[in-house]
């Protein structure tokens, strides 16, 4: 009775923009995704550079990636969300890039472990105003029936995001050194931020003007939501307690594969790389960050937009299907992780990355666009919030820390910084088999928990 009366319950929704606007806001998200996962990932491919010139350890390259950036991105985001059900979230997104983008800048300029630890805090605290408006902007912007293809667009922002920050990161470190590969990776932010005030509208002015009294009460009474009533529908809600531990764990292999990939191949196959890299007049950063950056953002790109078409396709049928293709995607997928750490041959081994990079990333339409779905327009930010701080807690948080710490484990033991870290990412991919588990099991209650 519960569930009925808060499907019942659901404000009516803004009027639909046109589908040009709806096309362009939704693309103008995805570039800011794409700069904020810049930012966050332009570190994976100095990783090397920074821990010799700081001389840190793995451990603490694991720690200035995900925990201390995570930290803080976990307690901003709850009251971003917040602030988001209510406030203008072209403001508030735009506030945020200016932050996360002066924070990169800062990360040049680290002279310790401690310093670089805190130019990344601030980086996560300003991405902690991302995602969680721009989804709940994106469900307003576009019907349900495309929410899965429009959300994978804008998380499409993720691999293009590494896809710059991995070959912008490598060509100008190669030049100019991984400080300035901070700066330059930092500075468009206050161009990007200018363009989402100026240009995106808040859905909600539109229904004050408009003063449409049912929209009107209803957007109200949202303002009232509070963070506990959100908390215990979303628990009770089988589908969103699935869909956390699935998109966590599947998160904590990408963060900690994004996050030691370029140390992986500089370890394991460092002769090959100065060769090719010689072959086309490189340096070895400046070949790595672009063939990895090319590989994990076309793929990246490639697979989100595809998961989210596949799934909305199969999903006129049986609205299932947004659960069984990232289920696919990640379980088909695993196995050519393990290849490509195992293999000898560089070029095979980047050939081989193409495809778990590309079937991991089905899941982003999906598995987000299903989570806006799973409740009323009033709690949509706050339901990405919590998913991302439990995303921000384990996956990115914990994940590059434990892999560091296991590699760092595993080279004390005899086994040397090479295949430690070999090691200890094929076990951090494992987790694939849990995740799908996960998502196969969302199945049976997606259709009786969704609710707009």
């Amino acid at each position: 009775m519960k569930d009925r009366a808060i499907t019942e319950s659901i404000p009516a929704s803004p009027a639909l923009p046109s589908l040009t606007y709806s096309r362009y806001a939704t693309g103008v998200l995805m570039v800011v995704y794409m700069l904020s996962f810049l930012d966050r990932q332009v570190l994976s491919i100095l990783a090397e550079p920074i821990k010799l010139d700081l001389g840190l350890a793995d451990w603490q390259i694991g720690a200035v990636s995900g925990l201390a950036f995570a930290m803080f991105y976990t307690l901003v985001g709850i009251p971003v969300a917040r602030l988001s059900e209510r406030g203008h979230r072209p403001y508030i997104i735009a506030c945020a890039i200016t932050v996360w983008s002066a924070s990169t800048v800062l990360c040049g300029f680290a002279k310790s472990f401690t310093h670089l630890a805190l130019a990344r805090i601030g980086v996560g605290t300003g991405e902690a105003g991302c995602t969680p408006p721009a989804l709940s902007l994106i469900a307003d912007y576009v019907p349900r029936e495309r929410r899965s293809s429009a959300v994978a667009i804008y998380m499409a922002g993720a691999p293009a995001g590494v896809l710059i920050g991995m070959v912008l990161g490598g060509i100008v470190a190669s030049h100019w050194g991984w400080r300035t590969a901070f700066l330059v990776a930092g500075a468009p932010g206050v161009l990007v931020a200018i363009l989402v005030a100026l240009t995106l509208r808040e859905p909600r002015l539109q229904l004050r003007r408009e003063e449409i009294l049912q929209s009107s009460s209803s957007d109200q009474s949202t303002s009232k939501e509070t963070f506990a009533a959100t908390l215990k529908v979303l628990m009770g809600k089988p589908t969103y307690r699935l869909l956390v531990s699935a998109i966590t764990m599947n998160a904590f292999i990408q963060y900690s594969v994004n996050t030691f990939i370029g140390s992986f191949f500089f370890r394991n196959h460092a002769a090959e790389i100065a060769e090719i890299a010689v072959l086309f007049g490189l340096k070895p950063v400046g070949f790595l960050g672009i063939s990895l950056g090319l590989i994990l953002g076309l793929s990246g790109v490639a697979g989100s937009i595809f998961g989210g078409r596949l799934s909305d396709h199969f999903a006129k049928r049986d609205i299932r299907a947004h659960m069984t293709v990232p289920a696919i995607g990640v379980l088909v997928g695993t196995p050519f992780y393990i290849a490509t750490f195992m293999i000898d041959s560089l070029p095979l081994a980047l050939g081989l990355l193409l495809i778990p990079s590309t079937l991991n990333a089905m899941y982003y339409g999906p598995a987000y666009g299903i989570v806006q779905g799973l409740v009323k327009p009033s709690m949509r930010a706050t339901a990405t919030a919590v998913l991302l701080l439990v995303i921000s807690l384990v996956g990115l948080g914990l994940g590059p820390l434990i892999v560091g710490a296991v590699s760092d484990l595993l080279t004390s033991q005899g086994l040397g910084e090479a295949v430690g870290l070999r090691w200890a990412m094929t076990l951090c991919v494992l987790a694939a088999i849990p995740t799908a588990i996960c998502f196969l099991l969302a199945r049976k209650s997606l259709q009786a928990d969704l609710v707009s």
